[in-house]
């Protein structure tokens, strides 16, 4: 098997069950602050599931950023298509977001900006430290 896949399978499961974990808490405060706040077992249970594996999809995504024989734009391509394609279908499955091309675009333009704004905040961090630590390498 792939080392990065193995990577990827590695990250994933290390970090997976956060979601559900998270996902809990945000039910146990939604049911002590909204007044009749309720879920059906397939609620619950879609929740647990689809956040598990969303965990496991961003966790194991970013193995992308460490293939050195790929470049900066493949990576950036792989890992924004894999974390989008987890993400909307997260949100659809658990009805967070309707499935209705408006909304959808609405998400997609969200996500994207976000996406670039961390993805540019990581980036050039991370450009700068290099920088400074080959600097002091001289």
């Amino acid at each position: 098997m792939n080392k990065y896949v193995k990577e990827f399978i590695h990250r994933g499961l290390i970090f997976s069950g956060f979601g559900p974990i998270i996902l809990g808490i945000i039910y146990f405060v939604l049911s002590k602050t909204v007044d009749g706040f309720t879920l059906s077992g397939v609620e619950v249970m879609t929740g647990i599931v689809s956040t598990y594996l969303l965990a496991f999809v961003h966790a194991g995504a970013s193995v992308f950023n460490q293939i050195e024989h790929w470049s900066i734009m493949k990576s950036l391509l792989c890992h924004l298509s894999t974390l989008y394609i987890a993400y909307s279908l997260c949100y659809v499955a658990n009805t967070w977001i309707p499935f209705e091309p408006k909304v959808l675009l609405i998400f997609t333009i969200i996500f994207m900006v976000v996406y670039f704004v961390v993805w540019g905040i990581v980036y050039f961090t991370i450009k700068a430290t290099s920088k400074n630590f080959n600097a002091k390498l001289k």
